[in-house]
């Protein structure tokens, strides 16, 4: 079992960072793989980002590659996503995600445990 709980969402301008966090408790923390979705009003959930458990491999949508980077620290238990050169299309919810089979899939059905997620606004 795993629990997900991020922080770091906020207000920024068109341009901006932000640093989004995911603290995650359980004992098998370290072999799932992690992801980040998001999902706006009235739209579906998305992918945005997936790191395997050894965090050499990665994964992005191609909306946010180049901007968004995910990255991962075991030792804390924490999932990251640095997310630069925000655009108002970004503004969503963001959710953690948590995948023990590791397939990284962007369907977010498969993936197991979920945080409550942080809300993200872009202003232009």
């Amino acid at each position: 079992q795993v629990q997900l709980a991020e922080s770091g969402g906020g207000l920024v301008q068109a341009g901006g960072s932000l640093r989004l966090s995911c603290a995650a408790s359980g004992r098998t923390f370290t072999t799932y793989t992690m992801g980040w979705f998001r999902q706006a009003p009235g739209k579906e959930r998305e992918f945005v980002a997936g790191i395997t458990w050894s965090g050499s491999g990665s994964r992005y949508r191609d909306s946010v590659k180049g901007r968004f980077t995910i990255s991962r620290d075991t030792a804390k238990s924490t999932v990251y996503l640095q997310m630069d050169s925000l655009k108002p299309e970004d503004t969503a919810v963001y959710y953690c995600a948590a995948d023990p089979d590791g397939y990284m899939l962007s369907d977010p059905k498969p993936w197991d445990y979920w945080g409550q997620g942080t809300q993200v606004n872009v202003s232009s």
